[in-house]
């Protein structure tokens, strides 16, 4: 048997070291994540992962690790010819008991490195379902959009299907308006218009639609953030859903409305990955 010489994950640079139960991500969810690809070492779309990483931690007014500090963890869990998933999470810190942030608390980071996914060849050539869910997003304008650690929201969401044949769930705010997937994000063409909800009030807006939504010329479609129902997605002449690990994909089915399959999420993957 191979000995593994990589570590799988490091806390504060060490793989001798652990959380403690004081830390605040363990007690409050109090923290951001980010989940992105490596390629033969490589962390895909570094600078925008990067760049989204430091901006939440800034939303939360956490301390975000030196930008070196997180590369230098990165080569010394994959090697020049290492493959799949990259996961950073970014903690306050140990504290005391109760909410109140202590002076001079130290922010922790674990970088993990985790195997990476393999799809279904089905969802790449014929599309995937997705369930709907019942449980309704919060609105929270101050946490809206960052990546924080607190997904007990999403967490309730994903248990309330266990059919494999559905990929993720939809999931609406209070007023009906879609939000997006528990681990996706969504976009719908009306014609020559392709749209992604206003993510101003609750959700997670992702690398990859930032990523998409700067693809208008390349698509030529009319690509902005406008909010819809969930029956104006009903009427979608598409729906897409997207994510750093597996691109984007054509939603065939959802509820009692199914689409015949087209080809523009096979567009944006090529975009995506060129």
């Amino acid at each position: 048997m191979q000995t593994k010489t990589h570590p799988e994950y490091l806390f504060n640079g060490s793989h001798d070291a652990g959380l403690s139960v004081l830390d605040r991500a363990f007690a409050y969810g109090d923290g951001v994540f980010r989940t992105l690809l490596v390629r033969h070492g490589i962390p895909v779309n570094w600078d925008l992962h990067h760049a989204k990483l430091r901006d939440d931690c800034e939303c939360l007014k956490l301390d975000c690790p030196d930008e070196a500090l997180i590369l230098e963890d990165i080569k010394c869990l994959f090697n020049s010819d290492g493959f799949g998933v990259l996961k950073i999470v970014v903690s306050r810190g140990e504290g005391a008991r109760g909410y109140a942030v202590p002076a001079n608390i130290k922010p922790n980071r674990v970088v993990i490195r985790l195997p990476q996914p393999t799809y279904s060849a089905v969802n790449v050539d014929e599309g995937v379902k997705l369930f709907l869910c019942s449980i309704r997003l919060s609105k929270q304008p101050v946490l809206a959009g960052i990546k924080h650690l607190n997904r007990l929201e999403n967490v309730m969401a994903r248990m309330e299907w266990s059919d494999p044949d559905f990929i993720d769930g939809l999931l609406l705010d209070e007023n009906g308006f879609v939000i997006e997937g528990t681990m996706s994000n969504v976009f719908a063409r009306f014609g020559d218009k392709l749209l992604t909800p206003d993510l101003s009030q609750s959700g997670v807006a992702g690398v990859t639609r930032a990523r998409i939504l700067k693809m208008s010329d390349a698509l030529d479609l009319d690509v902005k953030v406008q909010a819809f129902t969930l029956d104006q997605l009903f009427e979608a002449d598409e729906v897409i859903i997207c994510n750093t690990l597996f691109g984007a994909w054509q939603v065939r089915a959802l509820s009692n409305r199914s689409w015949n399959k087209q080809m523009l999420a096979s567009k944006i993957r090529t975009l995506l990955e060129g």
